[in-house]
């Protein structure tokens, strides 16, 4: 459907925001949690706000695909949430925010090297900027030098590769089944993996009761679980029945703008080399993503 074009905008926009939050939230959760304490804490509330949908369509699920919802479910949600977390204790929530970017550009990588799908030259060229802007961000110090290798940088990249393999899982083995089940079903089996290790292997609950500061940093987590996952992905949904996937996948390229904002509110310093490394990621996931072969192209998340 094209219809209501601005109400799809508006959407649009609100999506990127939610998902351009995503990154501060983590940093403000960081001051009274563990990282650990932190993914693990993300993935259990959006299980739990999603388990109603979970249990109501568990029932329409084909038992034989099992694995995929649980291999979704680590790829997509759980991993990535610890990745970030550990990474966001030494990188600026701005940088990550760009980083988390890099998704379409791995997803194009991994439907090259693994599906064996070609793509354009200009995707390539693409993906070679995009891959100079992340060299440039996880180098970049302070002014105009260069410093080491931030490995922490690396855990964004892998936790992009995470989310890529995702996609391109979901749309090779569950691409009929409708978004809302597949992410509320994986998170119904890994939801209490998440939850065994929140309240047996770490302090959190001790924490939550005693440690003054501990209770905001669960509401910014709980708040990031709930909006991050279930809310956002209903507003995805929306979008893509009121318009296209290629219009809904352009929230890539204004979330890195509401990261930035963030962070700079936040008090983050950005140097010459950030800017110039984001621009290049953007310009890279831009030319890749919009000169794809969509000859097989579905619709993400």
């Amino acid at each position: 459907m094209q219809k209501s074009p601005l109400l799809a905008w508006v959407l649009l926009l609100i999506l990127a925001f939610i998902w351009g939050s995503s990154f501060i939230l983590i940093k403000k959760g960081l001051i009274g949690l563990a990282p650990q304490e932190v993914g693990s804490l993300r993935i259990v509330a959006a299980s739990l706000f999603l388990l109603p949908s979970a249990l109501k369509r568990f029932k329409t699920v084909d038992k034989s695909k099992l694995h995929y919802y649980t291999s979704i479910g680590l790829l997509g949600s759980l991993v990535p949430a610890f990745l970030f977390a550990i990474a966001q204790t030494q990188l600026a929530s701005a940088i990550t925010g760009v980083l988390n970017g890099l998704v379409p550009i791995f997803t194009i990588l991994i439907a090259v090297f693994v599906l064996k799908q070609k793509q354009t030259n200009a995707v390539y060229a693409g993906v070679a900027i995009g891959f100079v802007g992340t060299a440039i961000l996880i180098t970049a110090g302070k002014g105009s030098s260069f410093s080491g290798i931030n490995a922490y940088a690396l855990l964004v990249v892998l936790a992009t590769i995470c989310y890529a393999s995702n996609l391109n899982l979901i749309k090779q083995k569950l691409n009929k089944v409708h978004a809302v089940t597949v992410t509320s079903v994986s998170l119904l089996l890994v939801g209490p993996l998440a939850g065994i290790y929140l309240f047996g292997f770490t302090d959190f609950w001790s924490k939550l009761m005693n440690v003054e500061g501990t209770g905001i940093a669960t509401f910014y987590i709980s708040l990031l679980g709930v909006l991050g996952t279930a809310i956002a992905l209903i507003i995805f949904n929306k979008v893509l029945q009121m318009k296209d996937a290629l219009f809904a996948s352009s929230v890539t390229y204004i979330i890195p703008v509401f990261a930035v904002m963030w962070g700079v509110i936040d008090g983050e310093k950005l140097y010459l080399w950030h800017y110039l490394g984001m621009i290049a990621v953007g310009i890279g996931v831009y030319i890749a993503n919009t000169n794809k072969n969509h000859k097989n192209a579905g619709k993400k998340k």
